[in-house]
């Protein structure tokens, strides 16, 4: 009898040292589960927060120091800040038939636009005509649907009216992207498609030249686009080129 219940009770306290020194699954802590970055509004203005406050102030400053009457204002993302980089000659040609200034920000999308254009961007200035080119930077995968896109190039179209009722909106179908055709690409096309129902043709006119980027089979030539996004110096040329008919017509 007694070692019955010496073997019960060496068992019982094994039992004990073996729970003791096994892991607590019931207390380990879950581990967190990543979620993805809330995706921006395309249609609420916002600022931006990374490096491009040194652009946005050279724009404020430049649209001071210009205040009154311009021939064009050009307004858009990193395609058309370009104007100044790799289409600068292209831009000095159009410079001597027309009045110009560009407010081009690389990176902007259209919540980004919004925002300049409440901020600073359309003080004292007015454009016989402005141009608009915005949304390649909504287009991501992760980012804006294209009914997103849509309703934000809207929103510009629509401040740009309150701003500067009486200019004419040269509305651009956003250019092409990526060697060849992609999810990204077709999305971009579904919202030129829709974008080009915004024309009027009394105070918003609607040109896409997109496919002049383009060869006949899908392909964007490097000689235009290097990276298959941004213009090289011939394909400021050919933009140039295809917008300067468009712009006589509106400034007549």
């Amino acid at each position: 009898m007694k070692t019955y219940w010496c073997s019960t009770i060496l068992s019982l306290a094994l039992c004990s040292a073996a729970m003791a020194q096994a892991p607590d699954h019931s207390a380990a802590p879950s581990s967190p589960v990543a979620l993805k970055p809330a995706v921006e509004s395309a249609v609420i203005p916002v600022p931006r927060n990374d490096g491009s406050k040194a652009r946005f102030d050279v724009l404020t400053d430049r649209v001071k120091q210009n205040e009154g009457e311009h021939d064009v204002i050009f307004i858009g993302d990193s395609i058309t800040q370009g104007w100044e980089g790799a289409g600068k000659d292209a831009w000095a040609r159009l410079n001597q038939k027309y009045t110009l200034l560009n407010l081009g920000i690389g990176g902007d999308k259209t919540q980004h636009v919004l925002w300049r254009i409440d901020n600073g961007h359309a003080k004292n200035i007015f454009g016989k005509v402005t141009v608009l080119m915005i949304g390649t930077n909504n287009s991501g995968e992760d980012r804006n649907s294209g009914e997103e896109i849509v309703d934000g190039v809207t929103a510009v179209v629509r401040k740009m009216q309150e701003k500067f009722p009486n200019t004419k909106i040269l509305l651009l179908g956003i250019f092409p992207r990526g060697e060849k055709f992609n999810a990204q690409r077709g999305k971009i096309l579904q919202v030129n498609q829709a974008l080009q129902h915004l024309a009027d043709n009394k105070k918003v006119f609607w040109l896409d030249i997109g496919h002049i980027f383009i060869k006949p089979d899908g392909s964007i030539p490097k000689e235009i686009m290097p990276d298959f996004l941004h213009l090289s110096p011939r394909g400021y040329e050919i933009w140039a080129e295809a917008i300067d008919p468009k712009l006589k017509e509106l400034l007549r």
